[in-house]
């Protein structure tokens, strides 16, 4: 296992290597290897360990009866997902956890974490602390994606999360990290309605683009 990327990783965040393997020894862990599309979590299925990702990328989606998909956020290389569930005893995933290609997950048992810390293992409160950084980040991102899916207009979602990414990257020229239908479904749009009003914003003048690349443009 490499302890060296994990200790880099925002959970263990604070802690060397060494003091990451120690850690790890302690704790319920076990690691497990996923093909692209399959499941790694189902919604409706109370889970006890959150899941830090090795190698590859995870999408965290919600999917209703009527098969229509929203994407809530993606974890990729290093990044913690299902901690705010694993958090709270028997409470069922209502998002379904698919790897979006080849990863290995890391699973970190949550209960006995707060079984530790409880017995007066100072180190492992650190975790704690660390993990309810995290999910205070994710709440934030959650609020971000409201706001940017608060407008019933297309232009207006597109608008939002465009000069969000703008002002994150501190220019007009800009790289988003998700793909067409990737934005459609973050954005809660039909993909082909996504893209008309993307073609329509071109000839208006408002940005140009190619693939992931966005250039958002003055307008007079």
């Amino acid at each position: 296992m490499d302890y060296e990327m994990i200790s880099q990783t925002a959970l263990f965040q604070g802690c060397s290597p060494s003091e990451t393997e120690k850690l790890l020894h302690g704790l319920k862990t076990f690691t497990k290897k996923y093909k692209k599309g399959a499941p790694v979590y189902l919604a409706g299925t109370p889970v006890t360990d959150i899941g830090i990702v090795l190698y590859g990328t995870v999408q965290i989606e919600n999917n209703d009866l009527w098969g229509n998909k929203n994407i809530i956020s993606l974890a990729h290389t290093g990044e913690v997902f299902a901690e705010a569930y694993a958090c709270v005893p028997g409470e069922p995933m209502m998002v379904d956890v698919i790897a979006m290609e080849e990863a290995e997950i890391l699973f970190l048992n949550v209960p006995e974490l707060f079984r530790l810390s409880a017995a007066g293992k100072g180190e492992y409160s650190h975790l704690i602390h660390n993990m309810a950084i995290i999910s205070a980040r994710k709440n934030l991102l959650l609020s971000r994606r409201i706001l940017h899916t608060s407008s019933k207009k297309i232009r207006d979602r597109l608008l939002s999360y465009l000069s969000y990414q703008a002002g994150l990257q501190k220019n007009r020229y800009i790289d988003i990290p998700l793909n067409r239908q990737q934005l459609a479904d973050y954005l809660s749009l039909d993909r082909s309605a996504l893209s008309k009003e993307l073609s329509k914003m071109k000839k208006e003048g408002l940005l140009d683009y190619h693939k992931n690349s966005f250039v958002l443009k003055d307008i007079e």
